[in-house]
């Protein structure tokens, strides 16, 4: 899959494009694309890779012509490009929906022609039962691929994600700078509960969806899951003090809880060890796993402090921030 193959990844400056393409250089690849509007973080990615593979390209997927050009001799696309953060989308949901929805439609409208072979589109549990612009525009983003009114022979396929442990913006680093600096953590309610999962995770998914998938399939990793309290105490354990606690509630558009699968898509999901795999609702057949209960970090099982803790020790991005 790899020997000789042209990879584009969209977005791909952020923290899940940069474990990405770290992977990708490690084996034959031809050519990766780096697409981002971010021109600072592309100079410095360009200053960390010597390989001649890495090639940079600045735009925007809001621009249906620059995200048509840049596709020309790509065989496999990772699309990450998008705007995240729950509390922003609030405040501005037209930017969310330029970049989330018309930059995901440009991007699908431009397929038709290219030799592109496969696309994998990262979403989010938060475009299950959305109730914030960032989740409702990824959730539309979901409908777009799975919709009939793009090229039916390239395989778009996607991911859904719960909170990626070391990425840019999520809540760990946030924790672990705060606790350091001021000894306290602002916490919005501990009960809350997240999905858990690492960057080489969040990789390894996409990498087995590449593989794996059929148009408009969706992935889905099996993933432990935590309270806020739980992240705290993790973090006492491995900074060896106490952190102080200010409660200052929920914020604008968030959850207390999340969901990777609905009931109706854990019913027909085809399940793994590692993964669940839900066909597209035209090619849904009788091999799913018939479970209809849907798939929340509420019900899922929980980390203790101390596995939270050895989870978070075992991840290099972690580990950079507690020197």
């Amino acid at each position: 899959m790899f020997i000789g193959k042209s990879f584009l990844i969209t977005g791909g400056t952020g923290s899940f494009g940069t474990t990405l393409t770290e992977f990708l250089l490690r084996t034959d690849v031809s050519r990766i694309v780096i697409f981002s509007r971010d021109e600072t973080k592309q100079h410095l990615l360009k200053a960390k890779y010597s390989d001649s593979r890495v090639q940079f390209y600045l735009g925007d997927v809001r621009n249906e012509y620059t995200t048509a050009k840049i596709l020309e001799g790509i065989d496999y696309v990772f699309h990450a490009a998008a705007l995240k953060q729950v509390p922003t989308g609030e405040n501005f949901p037209f930017e969310y929906i330029q970049t989330n929805i018309i930059g995901s439609h440009n991007l699908l409208s431009s397929l038709k022609n290219t030799d592109v072979e496969k696309v994998v589109f990262l979403s989010t549990d938060k475009a299950v039962y959305p109730v914030n612009v960032m989740g409702i525009t990824k959730a539309m983003m979901e409908k777009l691929v799975r919709s009939e009114n793009y090229p039916s022979r390239v395989t778009s396929v996607i991911t859904r994600y719960g909170n990626v442990i070391g990425s840019r913006g999520s809540v760990i680093p946030e924790f672990i700078n705060s606790a350091v600096m001021k000894g306290s953590v602002d916490i919005t309610d501990k009960t809350m509960t997240r999905f858990m999962m690492s960057l080489q995770d969040s990789v390894n998914l996409v990498l087995y969806a590449l593989n794996s998938g059929e148009n408009g399939d969706l992935f889905v990793q099996k993933s432990p899951a935590a309270t806020i309290e739980v992240l705290v105490q993790a973090l006492e354990l491995i900074l060896g003090k106490r952190i102080k606690q200010n409660f200052i509630g929920i914020r604008k558009g968030e959850k207390i809880h999340e969901t990777l699968l609905t009931a109706e898509e854990h019913k027909n999901a085809i399940e793994t060890k590692d993964y669940f795999q839900v066909p597209n609702i035209k090619n849904i057949n009788d091999s799913g796993s018939k479970n209809n209960t849907d798939y929340s970090s509420n019900t899922t099982i929980s980390l203790t402090p101390e596995q939270l803790a050895s989870l978070l020790l075992s991840i290099s991005e972690i580990k950079l921030l507690l020197r």
